[in-house]
């Protein structure tokens, strides 16, 4: 295990993880072939490790030198592993990805690489810490029963043929578009759906015996977004993370429920209104396209919790010849593999495609929305004019709700546009014919 790895210097040094690690132990129920195991940074990225670099991080306390280190790990890895290795382990596979800080260093943050950097979640504000979400989600936890799923899954059978087949969808949602408070009501009840939404995630964590964390809200692409940390489940088996994954939009249907009773009891429309639009709510996170809940329930089916990450290898894989990323995708289950690339070939064509069309369209759309919300500020002005109080604060919300796509589509195309240039910029370098035509 030695060769090629250099000396040690004479006083063995200490170790020492970056501020906020956290050791998750196995992941369980993964689709690769030798068992990974992860941590999770202070920053929240998530990190798979071979079951050796697990053990060296799991004895790196900032009191072991890298001998006492050795010692330690060789007698839980089966095989001896010297203080050489350990200090090369550090340093050339630990420190880069900022699990360690290098030696002799005491960085108040860790600069190291993220995955998918363009759709992350941003400007992130707790909205409960997590020993309310812990108490919150302990409450809540019986709702994931199987009894109680089960007449909750009948429930919305029964909701649905009534609502679409019998009743009428479309009618009270006519009804609320012609009265301001209730379009007020709405749009309460759609941010209350989204926050029951998040204690979805956040029981169901608790009912499979992981811990949840916090629960908040940032911006995802061009939209506020709310967000559940349930990096716990990572340690759990497939099935707890897939009862994680699928809690939200299973709270989704319970509120429905309630709201549908609602109504039985006093006529307002406007509840059946946000029945309505909670459909479509519950479609959105099931698209695999995006980190939404589709993505992640398709992740935990694959055993592999970042698929963005293995877009390039995948692509990689189906060229001729020998490609060093393509490796990342050979330690794979068949099963996993077949998932992951049939979920490249779909859609990671349909985002490039979106992303095209809005790039193309970019002028014609800002033009569009510009007048939109000309005309939208000149309404909320004259209905706060009139004392039409309701009018005029559902005019805000219109507004701000025209304000967020056009800021995040302007935002999104910049960094695409950035990120094109580095790296046209990169490709052509010493290649000025190449520049030119790029150009």
């Amino acid at each position: 295990m030695t060769a090629g790895i250099p000396a040690s210097p004479s006083a063995a040094p200490v170790p020492r993880l970056s501020q906020g690690l956290q050791t998750l132990g196995e992941y369980k129920g993964s689709g690769f072939t030798e068992r990974r195991y992860i941590v999770r940074r202070g920053d929240g990225q998530v990190i798979q490790l071979s079951r050796l670099l697990y053990l060296v991080v799991s004895s790196v306390d900032g009191v072991r030198d890298a001998e006492a280190i050795s010692h330690r790990v060789s007698g839980r890895y089966g095989a001896e592993v010297t203080t050489d290795n350990i200090v090369y382990l550090v340093e050339n596979k630990l420190t880069p990805l900022g699990i360690t800080v290098p030696f002799g260093d005491h960085p108040d943050e860790v600069v190291a690489p993220r995955s998918d950097l363009l759709l992350a979640l941003r400007g992130h504000k707790v909205i409960f810490h997590e020993a309310h979400v812990a108490r919150i989600a302990a409450a809540l936890a019986w709702l994931h029963q199987p009894l109680v799923v089960a007449l909750t899954l009948a429930g919305v059978v029964v909701m649905d043929v009534w609502l679409f087949a019998v009743h009428g969808a479309m009618t009270p949602v006519l009804q609320v578009l012609e009265q301001p408070l209730w379009m007020l009501i709405l749009f309460a009840l759609t941010v209350a759906s989204l926050l029951f939404h998040e204690f979805g995630h956040a029981s169901a964590c608790r009912y499979s015996g992981a811990v949840p964390g916090k629960i908040g809200c940032g911006i995802f692409l061009i939209w506020p977004s709310m967000y559940t940390d349930v990096t716990d489940v990572y340690r759990i088996g497939k099935a707890g993370r897939l009862r994680t994954g699928l809690g939200g939009v299973y709270f989704n249907v319970i509120f429905m429920l309630v709201l549908t009773a609602a109504y039985l009891l006093t006529g307002q429309s406007f509840l059946l209104a946000a029945v309505y639009l909670a459909h479509f709510e519950v479609l959105e996170q099931l698209m695999p396209a995006v980190r939404l809940d589709g993505y992640y329930i398709l992740g935990d089916l694959a055993g592999v919790p970042d698929l963005y990450g293995k877009v390039k290898p995948i692509l990689l894989s189906m060229l001729p010849g020998h490609h060093p990323a393509a490796a990342q995708v050979a330690d794979l289950k068949r099963s996993a593999r077949t998932i992951v690339t049939v979920w490249v070939l779909t859609m990671v064509p349909l985002l490039l495609a979106e992303a095209a069309y809005a790039l193309w369209n970019l002028p014609r759309l800002l033009a569009t929305a510009a007048r939109g919300l000309h005309d939208q500020c000149l309404g909320t002005v004259a209905a706060f004019a009139d004392g039409h109080l309701a009018a005029g604060l559902v005019g805000v919300i219109g507004t701000l709700m025209l304000l967020c796509p056009m800021a995040g589509g302007i935002y999104l195309a910049a960094r695409l546009a950035a990120r094109l240039w580095r790296a046209a910029a990169r490709a052509s370098e010493g290649k000025p014919v190449v520049r030119l035509s790029l150009a």
